[in-house]
Formats: structure tokens, sequence, C-alpha cells
């Protein structure tokens, strides 16, 4: 099914009026009415200012309520004592959409409220205000302030700046780059990232989105619009303030940075850090460069720049690749004096094309070899423009990424054009070139990571969580909110984390009968719901191992509490095994709620070597084994955990199940509000938490989605349900997986030509790759599919299938049924929609809606025994369209 997206009618008008059209050259408005005249727009198109009757030979009305017919488009552009008089018109005028392109200052949030509350009662959504305006140049659309000729191509670029827009739009220009659409959001009032990227993705002029964000007011909606959008279209993000420029602490400012980039990561987009990478990195991919891999090869004729390139590359983490034995020996073969075989390869300042060309092919026939940088410097006695034509030569003869850096100014400049216009990426600095290539080929492993799906998927997403969420109850029914160690234990143990047993004793002597009862040698520390860090406050004695010395330490912890905390409440002490671990690394892992994203995890040193936000390692959850070992191999933990002399390797699965147990926790328990681990004590024979510190609050409001704290869906185990037939078959029902490719597969092929038909609307011989991965790559927030599992001699089979994946109107949901021809009228059918319905319900969505072919009559039936009204289908005889009401 396809509909115009709800927000069509701002980004593809059919009419626009501008208010504020003016005659004076200089002003925002003339200059707007004037773009849209010249832009050839092809809607109706209104001027609209009180003092004028004509505006560039156009008829002009008083006002916008004057035009007589509804409008698609505002654009307002009057000065700020005005605004809320217009928005108030345009409302009673029923125009559905307004960019305010006026400015408003700090000291204006009471005319924005006004202004939205306005808007929203009348059924108008509002694009700013300080907005540069929206351009579409395929359909004559320049409604923005810029004097810039902007050309109609794929490539759409949203931005939260109005400067920014100018400065891309000037570059774009510059080397002949076109867009299908340029948005500026500027504050984001009521319009915002997530919604937008919903219209591009439904868009089929855009291919690439180009993102500039400030700040984001609704996490889940933005991640999951771009979620969805990245499984489809390339985007390049840039995000200002890493450094807190804007009045933020420079330590908050650093953290929110990095958990953004974690965000970045689990979104599938590539995020460059300034202006230049933005621009490189958009080029690179209208162009069709695509690194796949991060390894690099560097191809020079100078040390120096070599050198460079290569420094750069280790600021990054850029690998180089290490040249085989049969590569290291055709390249031996070069001639030339001055070649020195490795990576970089120097190929001697006075390498002519033939020996760059040869070069290249030798790296060619190396499999690990995918990306080459090519450096030239200028030499007497070389000549630029035939070393690029020979790279442009050999770049047609081999599979792999080449990009080119030639250095220096006019001795140069022809040779880059030529290396330009063959589509070749090519730079002034090596650095930049290395940037490139982290940044486009990083795309590709973020790619990997958007296509993870994680959350608890066993018997335990189906309410193993209910135990811990009653603990959790009855600790709130308490008033309390600071778990003691021995509960915190509890809860990680209820989720399968290993813990130290941990018992609490109020007094000395309930502490020697513990120590005894859990065996010498033990740890002491102080049981405090006020102290965070006990080894700070001196409250820690460690390998205690005698009854006399658990009676000393005791009075010593005590004693030392209270004269450096005073006002700390001291319940006791906690006792624990002491764990002798020789090879044991001991380090933090912590969990706390971003004010953006909500639940994230670090992973960084514990004890009393744990650093600060770089020398940590954060991820959004949900985890799965691949994400946990995404973070696992970081460069902040790698160093912590990799094996040394004398040292083994840490029991890297064993951290990836306590990580991913810890995610779990996070995802079920949305009270928790801080939980530190530390020390988590990691070896060659496993991981356990010696201690661990929780804080919980009230969390959601009733009501409120499962999820609604994070930031990603994770996987809704709870959905697993077990249905008997009515023949006694068991049918297992479970939300898709990205690994059930395989299970569709053999439906397909098991499935009649008249039940493929039903179910396509049109003759399909065969499901292509791409269908599968869209269907069984969904985004939970706001797609869903059940599938019906039949198993039999441990082979698991899939009978049917229900989706709904979310409408362009942003309200409804398009459901889409199909059953296995042998379980067809045995109720399966009715029994996954209504479990598909209630999944929509719940949800909040208004609708649900499908297309139903007319000569498919048992569906028909079937949708008006549950409740759906059979409607004529707007555009195809041949359809019915079917809608039920989730509410009311």
């Amino acid at each position: 099914m396809i509909h115009d997206h709800y927000l069509s009618s701002l980004f593809k008008p059919a009419s626009v009026a501008v208010i504020g059209a003016s005659e004076e050259p200089r002003s925002v408005g003339h200059l707007i009415f004037r773009n849209l005249i010249d832009a050839g727009y092809r809607g109706q198109l209104h001027a609209v200012n009180p003092k004028r009757e004509t505006v560039l030979e156009r008829p002009c009305v008083r006002s916008v309520e004057d035009i007589g017919r509804r409008v698609d488009l505002a654009i307002i552009a009057t000065p700020v004592r005005t605004l809320h008089a217009v928005v108030e018109q345009c409302g009673r005028a029923g125009v559905r959409n307004a960019v305010i392109v006026t400015a408003l200052g700090p000291t204006d949030s009471a005319l924005e409220r006004r202004m939205l509350e306005t808007a929203r009662a009348a059924g108008m959504r509002l694009l700013g205000p300080g907005s540069l305006g929206i351009l579409r140049p395929a359909d004559g659309l320049n409604a923005a302030l810029t004097r810039i000729a902007v050309a109609s191509g794929d490539l759409a670029l949203v931005s939260q700046s109005g400067a920014m827009c100018s400065v891309v739009l000037d570059w774009a220009a510059t080397h002949h780059i076109g867009f299908s659409s340029v948005i500026s959001l500027s504050t984001a009032l009521d319009v915002d990232f997530g919604e937008t990227l919903d219209f591009l993705v439904h868009d089929p002029r855009t291919r690439y989105i180009l993102l500039y964000v400030d700040r984001i007011r609704n996490a889940r909606h933005f991640m999951s619009a771009l979620r969805s959008a990245a499984r489809v279209k390339p985007i390049i993000l840039l995000k200002a303030g890493r450094h807190g420029s804007d009045g933020t602490a420079a330590g908050d400012a650093e953290l929110a940075d990095a958990v953004f980039d974690a965000a970045m990561r689990r979104a599938g987009v590539v995020r460059v850090q300034n202006v230049g990478q933005l621009f490189f990195a958009a080029r690179a991919l209208a162009t069709g460069f695509r690194p796949r891999v991060e390894q690099l090869a560097i191809v020079t004729n100078g040390a120096g720049p070599g050198a460079i390139a290569a420094d750069r590359a280790g600021d990054l983490g850029t690998p180089l690749v290490e040249l085989s034995s049969p590569a290291q020996t055709a390249l031996a073969r070069l001639k030339g004096a001055g070649v020195r075989v490795g990576n970089p390869l120097d190929l001697g300042g006075d390498a002519p094309p033939e020996r760059y060309r040869d070069a290249i092919l030798a790296l060619g026939e190396d499999p690990a070899i995918r990306n080459v940088l090519v450096i030239l410097s200028p030499h007497a006695l070389t000549d630029p423009v035939d070393i690029a034509q020979a790279i442009i030569d050999v770049a047609k003869q081999v599979s792999m990424s080449l990009c080119c850096c030639w250095m220096g100014g006019g001795q140069v400049a022809q040779a880059r054009n030529l290396l330009d216009q063959a589509g070749i990426p090519v730079f002034h600095a090596p650095e930049a070139a290395v940037e490139l290539f982290h940044n486009v080929s990083r795309f590709h492993r973020h790619q990997a990571l958007l296509l993870q799906t994680a959350g608890r998927s066993d018997e335990a997403g189906r309410g193993g969580s209910g135990g811990a969420r009653m603990l959790v109850e009855a600790l709130l029914n308490q008033r309390r909110t600071v778990l003691s160690t021995m509960e915190a234990k509890a809860l990680l143990r209820s989720f399968g984390v290993p813990v130290t047993q941990t018992m609490v004793a109020h007094d000395v002597t309930e502490a020697l009968f513990v120590a005894e009862q859990i065996g010498f040698p033990v740890v002491m520390k102080i049981d405090s719901p006020d102290l965070h860090d006990k080894s700070e406050a001196g409250g820690v004695r460690l390998n205690l191992s005698a009854t006399e010395s658990v009676w000393s330490a005791f009075h010593d912890i005590v004693g030392t509490v209270r004269t450096r905390h005073p006002d700390a409440r001291v319940t006791g002490v906690s006792l624990e095994p002491y764990l002798h671990r020789p090879h044991g690394r001991e380090l933090r892992l912590g969990v706390f709620r971003d004010p953006t994203f909500g639940p994230v995890i670090s992973l960084g040193a514990g004890g009393a070597a744990a650093g600060h936000t770089a020398d940590r390692a954060y991820a959004l959850p949900p985890l799965n084994a691949v994400l946990a070992r995404d973070l696992i191999d970081s460069p902040q933990v790698e160093a912590l955990i990799a094996g040394m002399e004398g040292v083994p390797e840490i029991d890297r699965d064993a951290l990836e199940r306590v990580l991913v147990a810890v995610s779990d926790l996070v995802c079920e328990l949305p009270w928790v509000r801080e939980l530190v681990i530390d020390p988590l004590i990691a070896d060659e024979d496993g991981a356990i938490v010696a201690d661990a510190h929780m804080i919980v609050d009230q969390g959601l409001p009733a009501g409120s989605d499962r999820y609604a704290h994070m930031a990603i869906h994770p996987y809704p185990g709870h959905l697993i349900q077990e249905w008997k037939m009515a023949d006694g078959r068991i049918v297992r029902v479970r939300p898709v997986r990205p690994e059930d490719g395989a299970l569709m597969q053999a439906f397909f092929d098991r499935s009649s030509p008249e039940t493929r038909y039903f179910r396509f609307m049109e003759q399909l011989d065969e499901l292509p790759p791409s269908l599968i991965d869209r269907f069984t790559q969904i985004d939970y927030d706001r797609e869903m599919a059940l599938l019906a599992i039949a198993r039999s001699d441990d082979v698991d089979t899939m009978i049917g299938s229900a989706r709904y994946s979310l409408a362009p109107d942003g309200e409804s949901v398009e459901f889409a049924l199909v059953v296995a021809d042998d379980w067809q009228r045995f109720g399966l059918g009715r029994r996954l929609m209504g479990a598909l319905i209630d999944c929509a319900r719940s949800k909040g969505y208004r609708n649900i809606v499908g297309d139903v072919l007319s000569n498919n009559p048992k569906m028909l039936r079937l949708m008006h025994g549950l409740g759906f009204e059979l409607q004529p289908h707007p555009e195809e005889s041949a359809l019915r369209r079917v809608v039920k009401a989730l509410h009311g």
C-alpha cells in the first residue's frame, strides 16, 4: 500500500503563501517570493502583505484568510511582534503547515509556546522558528532564504542550523552536486528530525541523507526513524557541541558526546567530526566510493607524506594492512632505485605512471587489500597529469576502493580535476584522505551493528524478570531508592550475572558468625546507603583470615567511617569470600541514565585504576553477543583484557555473557537509575561481580510502554506465546528475528502460487534476498512481525506470519497476513491477526489498515469477522481496503 506521507503537504505543497512578501529587494519576504517564481514553482503561489496589492507583478492579498481556499504551506516572514497573530490567522484559514523564517531570541520562549499551542489547536504543523526554509528542486520549490542556485539530485540535507545549510549548498553548487530536499529545522519547535526522516524514508527521490544536529528532543523517535532510514539510505551526520561550548561543563559535554557516538554506531550512520569531512563523505557516497573494510594500504612517492598518512591512520585506529608474501615479491620487482616495499609503499620521488600502475595491480592481487590511498607529491621528474590518468585507467581493472591525495597547488590542479571528474576522491592533504577512508569504512561496520537484534528471546523473556520486578517494587513501596550490596547482587543474580555471596552483619557478633559461615578468608565492607565509594571512605578490609582479624576489622571500619563521614548512616558491614584471582583484571561496568538517550552501559578499568569518560567504552542497550563483543573489542577495553607475558587473556565469552545479562536487567527494570559494578573481576576462568551499587527510582508513569525508557526497542520476548490448536497441535508464536531468513525462504518455497499471489498481489517465482532482509530486520518500535512456528522432529517450520508497519500518516499501521496452505482453515490466521491487533493497540495506533484482493473471499470474510470495515479501494478496483479502528 502506498499513501502520501502525512508531511507531504509540508515538503511537497500544492499551494504556497508567502506572508510578508515584499517589493523591497533586501527583505526576507522579497527574496523567498522571488526564489519561488524563479524556480518555476508549479503549484498555486500567493503573496500576502496588507500594504501591497501586487508583489513582483503577482496579485497580493491583505491576509492569508483572504485567499479563499485552503493552503498547504505558509511561509511566515514577518516581524516577531506579529508572529502569534499571523499563526492565528493561518489556523483560522485552515493552513496545513507553516514555516516560520523569522528568528526568535532566548527570551521568546513564551511566544514559542503560544504559537505551538495555537498551531496544535488548529491542526497545523510548524517548521522553525528561525528556519532557512525548504527546497525541493525537482518540484520547482525554492521556499528558502538563500541566493544559491540549487540543482536537483538525490542527496537530502536536513539541518538545525540555517548557516550550515548555506555553507553546504554553496559547496555543493561548486562541486555540481544536487539535492532532492533541503530542510532547515532550526529549533524544531514542532516538526523534528524523526518526522522529517520518516518522510525521507518514503521519498523516492532521496538516496542519501546529510544531517546536521545540534540537539535531540525525542530520542526514541529520532533513533527509530534514523535506524529505519539507515537500513535503506546511507546517512552522514555531523553534530556540534563536543566540548561544551554552549555553557555545558566540559566533562558533561564529553560524556554526552561519547553517548551520542555510541547511539550513532547502533543507528548505522557515518558520523563525521567537521564540515570538511561532511563534504568529502557526501561527495564520496555520491560517486559510489564504498570501502567495506577498515584496513588500508598506502602508496606514495615520498616517505614523509606516507608517514603523515600512517600517523593519521594510527590516530583514528585505522589499521594498515600487512602485505602478503606474494604481494611483497611482486612489489620487489618494481623498477626504480627508490622503491621501498612496505606499507606505506614508497615508489620513490621520480616514480613514473607505469610504476604507480604496476604497484596498484600488484596490490590488487592480494585478497587482503581492499582499500588503497595513492599519494603524489610534486617532483621535477614526475608528471601529475599522466600519473592521474594512469590511476583512472587502473581503477577500472581492480576491485579495490581507490582514493588519491595530490599534494601541492598549481602544479597538480589539473590532475586533481581529472581525478575528480573520473569520480575518484582526491584531496590536498593525506590526513583528509585517511579520514574519509575511516569514516566511510565505519559505515559498513555500523550497518552490521544496525542489523543486530538484541533483547531477551528465551523463556525468560516471557516473564523471567517478574521476580526482579517484584523485588524493586517492594523496595520502592518502602520509599527506598539505594540498594544494599546484598540487594544489588540479588537482582544481578536473578538475571544470571555471577556474583560473590554477600551477607550483612549488623554488629560484631553477627560478623564473627557470618565469617565462619562463609569460610575464611573473607572481605569486609561498610554497609551504608550514603557511601558510594567504600574504599575512599575507609570502609573496606581484604583477606581477613581469622576470627580475631574480623573482630578488629569491624571496629576499625566502623570507627574510620564515622570519623570521615559522621553524617553517614551505618547499618553494619557486609562480608563475602575473598577472591584469590592472581590473573584477575578489575573492571568497572556501569549503567547510568543519559538525559537524552536513557540507559547507557559503560565498561572500563575498575578499582584504583578507574578512569574518566575517555577511558571507558559506551554502548546503548539492548545488547546481544555481537554487540557485547563490539564493546569488548573497543580500544579502551581491549588494552585491559588482552593477554601479556605471563598473564593469559581473560575469558571474553564470560565477560560477554555478563554484559548481555546486565543489558537484559536494564531493559526489563526501568526503575534502575544507576548501577556500578566495581570491581567486576575477570580472568581466564570467567567473570564475577565482587561489589555492586544500585540506585532506583519510580521510573516510568503508569501505563507507559514496557520499553519506553529505551532509545532502542529491544526484542519483545514478552510476546512469545504457545497456542494449542483445536486439533491438539502446538504452535509457537514469536516476533521475527534477523536470523529467520531461512525459515521465510522455506515457507515461500512451499507456498502454492495462489497463496503467493494473494500475499504479494503479484506472481512471484522467487523471494529476493532484499525482501527477506526487509521482512526479518525490523524496528520493533514502528513495526511488528509475528511468526507462527511448528516443531516436528526438532525442526522448526514457519507456518504463518502476521505483520504491520507504520503507515505514512504516522497514526495507522498497515498489515499483511499469510498462512501456509496446509494450515489454512484451522483458525491460525484469526489468532495471528488477533495477536497483531493487540500489539498495535498497545502501541496507541489509531487504525490498522490493509488491502485485500477482491477475488480473495476467504480473507475478506476473515477481516469482516474480526470487525474490519470493508471499503472500496481509492485507486485500484481489483482491491478492497479493510480498516479497523483500534480505540473507541
